[in-house]
């Protein structure tokens, strides 16, 4: 049994298109946008997932944020917007004798809720326990439908 194989006599152009070709630099998801726009290889903007629960009294907001200390959140509301938002910077420290090293790690993230007219901003609290921050917001009383009533002229 013999094997075919065939020369190419013409190596330089196969060279040239094989070294510019799009997956040898960027792989095959750096032209794929897809959901994620942020993404490009190990680096990825998060946003912490977010649960919304109504009920009659109030809606409760979960975020998953491990990691995170209370100090680290700001949460305000303007305009009807809710913005969480939190930022936790890290500086490590090596000195030895012959050298010294100083790393810094920088992350954060800001969600945005709109709130609905029902709702008492001023009465919104927060707390954070296990990586999970929770925000209560209250909501109003709802104001009783008035009676129809029919005003005499006099």
């Amino acid at each position: 049994m013999t094997i075919a194989a065939k020369k190419n006599e013409n190596t330089l152009p196969s060279l040239v298109s094989d070294f510019f070709e799009k997956d040898r630099f960027f792989g095959n998801d750096f032209f794929n946008l897809g959901n994620n726009l942020l993404k490009w290889g190990d680096l990825e903007a998060r946003v912490p997932s977010a649960n919304v629960i109504e009920n009659g009294k109030d809606f409760r907001i979960e975020l998953a944020a491990p990691g995170l200390e209370k100090k680290d959140f700001k949460i305000e509301v303007e305009n009807n917007y809710l913005t969480i938002s939190a930022e936790k910077k890290e500086e490590k420290r090596e000195e030895k004798e012959n050298y010294r090293r100083r790393e810094f790690s920088y992350s954060g993230f800001s969600r945005s809720f709109l709130l609905p007219d029902s709702v008492l901003a001023d009465k919104i609290d927060a707390t954070y326990q296990d990586g999970i921050l929770k925000l209560s917001v209250p909501k109003k009383e709802p104001t009783p439908i008035q009676a129809k009533k029919e005003i005499k002229v006099f």
